[in-house]
């Protein structure tokens, strides 16, 4: 079932990037899907799929609600924190992890460290006690 959600992911990546659904495309976009190398060091756990598709459906909502609050109250103070990645993560759920963090906007990822942090960048309304200004 994991390895069906790798596979519909890659092709989703590929019709974004092509935006094209003609046949030919179609049938480069499986080819390519298919011949990609796997990770073959564990499964997947099909819960921690379900988990982060479920996180994308409530980041929708989120994404407007911020835009509108960056809209109506300007956020003019900005950091960069480091956040751990979550414990046994594929660099499938780690591309998804990165999209779901940087599709809202007040947050975007600046760098994956292959360590085991991300490297976020947040616009914020109010200066956190203790920041330097500038």
């Amino acid at each position: 079932m994991v390895g069906h959600l790798n596979l519909i992911l890659r092709l989703v990546i590929w019709f974004l990037l092509t935006a094209d659904f003609s046949v030919a495309n179609i049938i480069i976009g499986v080819s390519i899907a298919l011949l990609l190398p796997g990770r073959h060091k564990g499964p997947e756990a099909l819960k921690d799929w379900l988990r982060v598709l479920g996180e994308i459906v409530v980041a929708l909502p989120q994404a407007y609600i911020e835009a509108f609050e960056i809209i109506i109250r300007p956020h003019k103070y900005e950091d960069i924190t480091m956040e751990r990645v979550k414990p046994r993560r594929t660099p499938g759920l780690i591309f998804l992890d990165i999209f779901l963090i940087t599709f809202t906007p007040k947050t975007i990822v600046l760098k994956y460290h292959e360590e085991g942090w991300y490297e976020v960048h947040r616009v914020r309304r109010r200066k956190i006690v203790g920041q330097k200004e500038g």
